[in-house]
C-alpha cells in the first residue's frame, strides 16, 4: 500500500523521522500531550493546531504525535493532504494512509469506520486549509463511529466541529531584554548548520540575531530561510539586507485594518512571512527562480532526473538542473524528503509563492503539460516493462510518485482529447490496480471510459483494468459485465493477446463466485500464446493462474498445481513476482492437499515474501492463510495461532475476508477450529491475539522467518 516505508520499527503508524532537532514550543507541547492522552476522557479527540504558514504547525504536530505514541496501541498515522486539490479525496487518502488495501465497493468511510471502531489510534490530518468542509465532513463521520480515535489537525483555520479544542500556533518568542528567545535558539541553530556559528559570548553577534528575529516576527519558517542565507552573507549583511526589503511592524495592517479587509487578504504575519520568502527569492539567481517557479507543478515529491524531464526548457538546460537543484536545497527552498533518498519535495508555501511566479511567468500550462506528458510516458513505461524483472522497482515508482500521478491523470482527464485521456487512464489504472490503489483505479477508469472512446489498445487496456479491479472488489457482477466489453474491444482492436487477457476478466470472475466448472471451461480455452513483457502480458499469466485457482477449489489439486507449475516457470523466466508469488500460494495449497506439509510451509513462505515486495496485502493474507494450515499440520499449533492472527490483521486491511469467496472461508474455517481444538479456548486466544497485535511488516518478518532452523 501507499505508505511504503517504516521509519519507526516497533510502532504502529508512519510518522517519518525528524530530520532537524526541535525548538522550543515546552507550553505547546504539553498542552497538546495532555489533550491527546486517551486517559483524559472524552475531551481532545479533536485538537486542531492553527496558525498562519511557516509558523511551524507540522513540525509540532509531528513532534508531540511521535510523544504520545505510546498511548495509541493501533499506531498513529500522518496523513498529509497538501498534494490533494480535488474535493473528495480526504476519506480516500485517510484510508490509503491507514494502509486498508481495501477491496470492495463500500463507502470508504465506512470501510475506515469498521475498521477503526475497536481500536486506539491517532490520526494526524496535515495542511487542511484548503479542504476545509471535506476534512470536517471526514472527521465528524470517524469520530461519531470510533471511540477510540482522536484526530489532531493542522490547518490555518479551524474545522468548527463541535467539541473542537483549539490551539492558536504563535510565533517563537523572541526575548527583547536578554535576546536568547525560542526565535534566537532556532536562528542561531540554523545559522550553525550554514556554517555561521554564533557563540554564546558573542553579545554583539546574537543581539543582531535577535533583530532578525524580530524583524521576521517569530516566524520559524522565515528564521530558517534567512539562516540558510548565511553561506552567502555575514551576519551584519543579512540584517542590513532585511532591513531593506522588509516592510516593519508598522507598515503591517492592525487588527482594525484586518476586520475591514477584503476577503482573501492575508494578515500580517502571513504577509511578513510572503515578503521573507520574497526577499529569499530576490537573492536567488536568475535561473534559480525560474527552476523554483517551475517546480511548484510537482505535487508530492521528485527526484533530479524527473525534474530534468518536466521543468528543462529555454534557458534551463537539463545539464544545469542537478547544481540549481543542490543551491535551492543549500537555501531551504527545496528540502530533502526525509524518508527517500535521493527526492526532494517544497513546503506548501514556498510550493505556493512558486506557483504565483509561474503565473506570472505566463508558464504555468506549459509546464503543467510538460508534467502530465512526463507522467503519461512514464505510467506507459511501467506498463510496457511490469512483467519483467523491473517490476519490483515500477511498484516502488508507483508508490513514491502517486501524488503526481494522480494530478496528471486529473489533468489528461480535463482535457478534450479522449483518446490521450483514456491512453493514460489505462496505464495508470493498470499500475494501480497491482500497487493497491483500486478506488483511485476505478474512478479514473470509469470517468475515462464513461465517454465511449474509440477503439485501440488504451480503451482495450482501460477495459480489462475495469473489470480486473471489479474482481478484486468483489463486485463479480459488474466484472462480468467488464468482460464482456473487453472482450468486444480485443476483438476490434483485432489483437489476439488482448483477446487472451480479456478471458481472465470472465474466468476469475467465474472462479471467485465458485461457478468453478464454468471457469475452468472459459479459462482453459484460452490460447497459450507467447508470454509478453508488457501489461497484457501480465493478463495472460493472471488467466492461467486464475484456472489454476478454480482447480484447487474444485479440489483438483494435481491439476491446479500442474498449471500453477507453469505459471511459476513463466513469472520465473520474467523475472516478475505479482503472478508468480500467488502461483506459490497456489502450489502450497495443492501440496498440502497432498500431504506434502514442509513443501507447502516452504511454498507459502515464499509466496508471502513475493506479495511483501509489491506491498500486496490480499495476496500475503491468502498466502497466511496456507501457511498457517501447513504449520498446523506439523503440530505446531501455538506458531499457527499467531499465524491466524497476522493474517486476520492483513484480511482487516482489505475489507474482505478470503475474498468474500465461499471456498476460501470455509478452508480458513476449518484450520482455525483445528488449531484452537489442539491448544484449548485460552491458550489459542493467546497466540492468536499476539498475532493480531503486530504491525503489518513485523507480521511479514514472522510468518518468512523459520524457526528452529526449518
Amino acid at each position: 500500500m501507499p505508505d511504503t516505508t517504516h521509519p519507526n520499527p516497533g510502532n504502529l503508524g508512519n510518522l517519518p523521522p525528524e530530520t532537524h532537532s526541535f525548538v522550543g514550543r515546552r507550553v505547546e507541547l504539553a498542552l497538546l500531550q495532555a489533550a491527546l492522552d486517551p486517559g483524559a476522557g472524552p475531551a481532545g479527540r479533536l485538537v486542531s493546531v492553527v496558525g498562519v504558514g511557516g509558523v511551524g504547525k507540522t513540525r509540532l504536530a509531528l513532534r508531540v504525535a511521535a510523544e504520545v505514541r505510546d498511548a495509541y496501541p493501533d499506531g498513529v498515522w500522518l496523513t498529509e493532504l497538501s498534494p490533494l486539490h480535488t474535493p473528495g479525496l480526504v476519506d480516500l487518502a485517510v484510508m490509503e494512509t491507514l494502509r486498508l488495501a481495501d477491496q470492495s465497493t463500500r463507502p470508504v468511510i465506512d470501510v475506515i469506520a469498521e475498521w477503526a471502531h475497536r481500536k486506539r489510534l491517532l490520526i494526524v490530518l496535515d495542511s487542511c486549509e484548503h479542504l476545509l468542509a471535506d476534512c470536517a465532513k471526514v472527521a465528524a463521520a470517524l469520530l461519531s463511529r470510533a471511540p477510540g480515535l482522536r484526530i489532531l489537525v493542522t490547518s490555518r483555520e479551524r474545522l468548527a466541529l463541535p467539541g473542537e479544542e483549539v490551539l492558536h500556533l504563535e510565533p517563537l518568542p523572541v526575548d527583547d531584554s536578554a535576546p536568547a528567545g525560542d526565535a534566537v535558539a532556532l536562528f542561531a541553530e540554523r545559522a550553525a548548520a550554514a556554517g555561521r556559528p554564533l557563540s554564546d559570548d558573542d553579545v554583539a553577534g546574537r543581539a543582531i540575531a535577535a533583530a532578525v528575529c524580530r524583524r521576521l516576527d517569530g516566524i520559524p519558517l522565515a528564521l530558517e530561510l534567512a539562516a540558510a542565507r548565511l553561506a552567502d552573507l555575514t551576519l551584519d549583511q543579512l540584517h542590513a539586507r532585511l532591513g531593506e526589503r522588509l516592510p516593519s511592524p508598522s507598515d503591517l495592517p492592525s487588527p482594525l485594518d484586518l476586520l475591514s479587509s477584503a476577503p482573501g487578504e492575508r494578515p500580517p504575519r502571513h504577509q511578513t512571512l510572503r515578503t521573507a520568502i520574497g526577499w529569499s527569492h530576490e537573492l536567488c539567481a536568475p535561473l534559480e527562480r525560474l527552476l523554483w517557479a517551475r517546480l511548484s507543478v510537482f505535487t508530492g515529491g521528485f527526484c533530479t532526473e524527473t525534474v530534468q524531464q518536466v521543468c528543462a526548457g529555454g534557458p534551463l538546460a537539463p545539464e544545469r538542473i542537478a547544481g540549481l537543484l543542490a543551491r535551492l536545497v543549500a537555501q531551504s527552498i527545496v528540502l530533502p524528503d526525509p524518508v527517500i533518498s535521493a527526492r526532494y519535495r517544497m513546503l506548501d508555501t514556498v510550493r505556493e509563492y512558486g506557483t504565483d511566479w509561474l503565473c506570472a511567468l505566463g508558464e504555468e500550462r506549459a509546464v503543467r503539460r510538460r508534467h502530465r506528458e512526463h507522467y503519461a510516458r512514464l505510467a506507459q513505461q511501467g506498463c510496457a516493462e511490469w512483467n519483467t524483472g523491473r517490476q519490483v522497482a515500477w511498484c516502488e515508482r508507483v508508490l513514491s510518485e502517486h501524488a503526481d500521478f494522480r494530478a496528471a491523470v486529473e489533468s489528461a482527464l480535463a482535457e478534450p482529447d479522449r483518446t490521450a485521456a483514456v491512453e493514460m487512464a489505462g496505464h495508470v489504472g493498470f499500475l494501480w490496480r497491482h500497487c493497491g490503489y483500486l478506488r483511485e483505479a476505478q474512478a479514473c477508469l470509469d470517468q475515462a471510459l464513461a465517454a465511449d472512446p474509440p477503439p485501440g489498445h488504451g480503451r482495450t487496456l482501460a477495459l480489462w483494468s475495469r473489470g480486473a479491479v471489479a474482481i478484486l472488489q468483489g463486485d463479480q457482477e459488474a466484472a462480468a459485465n467488464w468482460a464482456v466489453r473487453c472482450a468486444d474491444a480485443a476483438r476490434d482492436q483485432g489483437s489476439p493477446v488482448a483477446a487472451v487477457a480479456a478471458v481472465y476478466v470472465r474466468g476469475g470472475q467465474l472462479a471467485l463466485t465458485s461457478r468453478l466448472a464454468e471457469a475452468i471451461d472459459v479459462l482453459a480455452a484460452a490460447p497459450q500464446l507467447p508470454i509478453q513483457d508488457d501489461a497484457f502480458g501480465a493478463a495472460q499469466l493472471q488467466v492461467r493462474l486464475a484456472l489454476s485457482l478454480a482447480h484447487v477449489l474444485r479440489g483438483e489439486y494435481e491439476r491446479g498445481r500442474e498449471v500453477s507449475d507453469e505459471v511459476r516457470t513463466a513469472s520465473r523466466k520474467q523475472g516478475e513476482y505479482w503472478c508468480g508469488a500467488y502461483a506459490d500460494c497456489l502450489i502450497a495449497h495443492a501440496d498440502l492437499a497432498r500431504g506434502d506439509v514442509p513443501a507447502a510451509v516452504r511454498g507459502a513462505r515464499t509466496s508471502i515474501a513475493g506479495h511483501a515486495l509489491l506491498h500486496n496485502t490480499a495476496g500475503a493474507a491468502l498466502s497466511l492463510d496456507v501457511l498457517a494450515a501447513a504449520v498446523a499440520t506439523t503440530g505446531d499449533a501455538h506458531r499457527a495461532a499467531r499465524l491466524l492472527g497476522i493474517g486476520t490483521r492483513l484480511w482487516e486491511l482489505t475489507g474482505r475476508a478470503q475474498m468474500d469467496s465461499p471456498d476460501l472461508i470455509a478452508t480458513r474455517r476449518t484450520c482455525e477450529l483445528r488449531v484452537r481444538e489442539h491448544l484449548g479456548d485460552d491458550a489459542y486466544e493467546t497466540g492468536y491475539r499476539e498475532g493480531l497485535a503486530m504491525s503489518y511488516d513485523e507480521g511479514i518478518a514472522y510468518a518468512t522467518s523459520r524457526p528452529g532452523g526449518q
